[in-house]
């Protein structure tokens, strides 16, 4: 476990901005960083981090924390494995109690299979520069594409041994459980139908004899490997890839070979490319050009998109020009230009592939190629599809596709922009384009709606359903005030010198004190434990010196609390607006009195309407109906008693 002493100084150390910036392409606006929601379909900047809280909010999605909720919900990550990371990041030393027998056997399924992976990686380039095989085939296989020592171990390229059990033999010698070196696909057993291993069956290496390219995910964790088998009777000529099932922690449609790599570049340049195979990104890097990365051999994927979209709008496909290279650029476009991507499209000359052409180049020769010859969407695909076509209805199916892909261009401007343009250089009316494209855009939604009913009735299907809630709205969104002015001002005297009853003792009363103390005079909590959990902990904390509410809760270690607290004080509250930037400690009491006046009033309303209705059902039975009616009577002359002070309140 970690101790408080080491995450109080891993959350010093911690800079959120620069945290999440590993992940989302910030730009500064006022005191705050700006941009797109790595939670959510994110199509205009919502997403808000603010380095003097220290916390984050989306204002679309909700979502919000500080730093150590950002890389639990974008990392898929543990408490302990998101603090972990950042100790990692800042160089912060962890000191930690040996595990028991049983909590090593509970350690976290993803985190194991992470470290099986970290280990592999390791021990797959060691083998490439120290074993004898890994420098003769391996080795000699990389300097046969001209990496550099510098480009190797920047992408952690290895070699994995001949024999079929070497990695397997090490893995379980250095302690790692065969279980997790299955899960993540590194080794394999042979098993029948019902999924028994076949007798004599044993561990296997997957990736044996080939040379490795490890997969990075945009946080730096080694999530799956691609192996590419060497045939020494062909020189090197023929090849095999093998990669990585999909698991736990690898979906291969999620990801992006050199994502981790080109990230900070491809902010820079606000541009990416994406090219095809691992040796395109890699040779490219050497070239000089760093915002590249690959989809490597799947279809692009909406997640994949998304994934590029937190860092730029602007994508260059770059393809060898060959019938598959063009096929690649056909299927991707569309769904680009769905998610809001500005696409152009680069096919290189014939017997050229980004590797290759990287491998002649320098980065700026390269560079001014791509703006030479890079064109748009359109251009493309009339170039394409109409180039030689005279046949009429071959003519029109082409001039649709291209209209088609127009209309799922979200932005109209830009829409409306590309249909002006398509109409000039195919020569037909635009009103007759626009026409047709409208056809597709009403198609496009109808389908989206039947898909949403569809997801609707299955959602209904497979899911209970709802009980009435027992508070009303109005209970709940006061309890939100009422935390929300806890978290924001819970440290501030808005009572000075006031005289407890039982002591006669005079003391000053915090905003949190005065909530608190005014709910238990009447024997009332809040609905919700967690608040009432907070609650209680501000005014433990209270009368410490140097307590500040806000950045008590922003940081707990609670990630329940820390998420309430960063959402409630992102500068998104429930009652935003009235809340000054620095307001008085008269606007602070008046606040507190009247939220408290008005929270005891809608929770008395609520529970006199749920005594009515026991009382309905105890008609008769009086051993049951007299506590009721009791605490019935109880209920009235606390609502009498609240409603004189809320008509002292009004009469002011």
């Amino acid at each position: 476990m970690i101790d408080r002493a080491t995450i109080d100084r891993i959350m010093d150390a911690v800079n959120i901005v620069d945290v999440v910036s590993d992940f989302v392409s910030l730009r500064k606006r006022g005191t705050s960083y700006k941009g797109l929601c790595p939670f959510h379909d994110d199509r205009t900047p919502s997403f808000s981090v603010s380095p003097a809280k220290g916390v984050y909010k989306c204002f679309s999605c909700g979502k919000a924390g500080n730093a150590v909720n950002f890389i639990m919900e974008h990392e898929q990550m543990t408490y302990p494995e998101a603090l972990r990371w950042l100790a990692n990041k800042y160089h912060i030393e962890i000191k930690e109690r040996e595990q028991t027998d049983e909590e090593r056997e509970q350690q976290n399924e993803r985190e194991s299979m992470l470290i099986v992976n970290e280990w592999a990686a390791n021990y797959f380039a060691d083998i490439l520069h120290n074993d004898v095989d890994g420098r003769a085939i391996g080795m000699q296989y990389f300097r046969s594409r001209g990496f550099r020592d510098d480009i190797i171990e920047r992408f952690k390229l290895g070699f994995a041994p001949k024999k079929r059990d070497a990695m397997a033999t090490a893995a379980t010698s250095a302690g790692y459980k065969a279980e997790f070196l299955e899960k993540t696909g590194l080794c394999y057993v042979r098993r029948d139908e019902q999924g028994n291993p076949l007798p004599g069956a044993t561990l296997s290496d997957r990736f044996a004899g080939r040379v490795i390219f490890p997969w990075i995910g945009v946080g730096g964790k080694v999530t799956a490997f691609g192996g590419r088998l060497l045939d020494s009777r062909t020189k090197g000529v023929a090849q095999k890839y093998v990669n990585s099932p999909d698991s736990v922690i690898y979906h291969k449609d999620h990801e992006l070979y050199g994502i981790f790599q080109a990230k900070r570049a491809i902010v820079k340049e606000d541009c990416v490319y994406m090219v095809e195979g691992y040796t395109d990104v890699i040779s490219m890097h050497q070239c000089g050009i760093e915002n590249v990365v690959a989809n490597s051999g799947t279809a692009l994927s909406v997640f994949q998109i998304k994934l590029l979209r937190r860092f730029t709008q602007n994508i260059v496909l770059l393809y060898d020009g060959d019938e598959a290279g063009i096929h690649a650029a056909m299927r991707g476009t569309d769904m680009l230009l769905a998610e809001g991507m500005n696409v152009k499209v680069l096919l290189l000359p014939d017997q050229e592939d980004p590797d290759s052409f990287a491998r002649k180049h320098t980065a700026a020769d390269f560079k001014k190629y791509i703006e030479e010859h890079q064109t748009d969407f359109i251009e493309f695909k009339t170039r394409l599809l109409l180039q030689g076509v005279s046949d009429p209805i071959k003519r029109s199916e082409a001039i649709n596709n291209i209209v088609k892909s127009i209309s799922v261009i979200v932005d109209p401007i830009i829409r409306a922009t590309y249909i002006q343009d398509c109409a000039r250089r195919i020569g037909i009316a635009e009103t007759t384009l626009i026409s047709q494209m409208n056809k597709f855009i009403r198609a496009g939604v109808e389908e989206k709606q039947k898909e949403a009913e569809r997801e609707a009735r299955t959602l209904n299907e497979q899911q209970p359903r709802l009980q009435p809630k027992e508070q009303p709205q109005k209970v709940q969104e006061l309890e939100d005030m009422l935390i929300q002015l806890v978290m924001r001002h819970g440290e501030e005297i808005i009572f000075h010198q006031v005289e407890i009853e039982e002591t006669h003792e005079r003391v000053d009363l915090s905003v949190a004190q005065y909530i608190y103390c005014e709910l238990e005079g009447d024997h009332l909590e809040l609905s919700s434990p967690l608040y009432q959990r907070i609650l209680n902990e501000a005014v433990t904390h209270a009368g410490e010196e140097g307590f500040v509410a806000e950045n008590y809760f922003n940081h707990h270690p609670d990630i329940q609390v820390s998420s309430i607290a960063a959402r409630m004080t992102a500068g998104d509250g429930i009652f935003t607006t009235h809340l000054m930037l620095q307001p008085t400690e008269d606007y602070l009491r008046n606040l507190a009195q009247h939220l408290v006046l008005d929270f005891k009033q809608n929770w008395v309303e609520q529970r006199l309407m749920s005594l009515k209705r026991e009382i309905a059902l105890a008609s008769g039975d009086m051993q049951r109906l007299t506590p009721v009616l009791k605490e019935y009577r109880e209920m009235s002359e606390l609502r009498n008693l609240i409603g004189t002070k809320v008509g002292r309140r009004i009469g002011r």
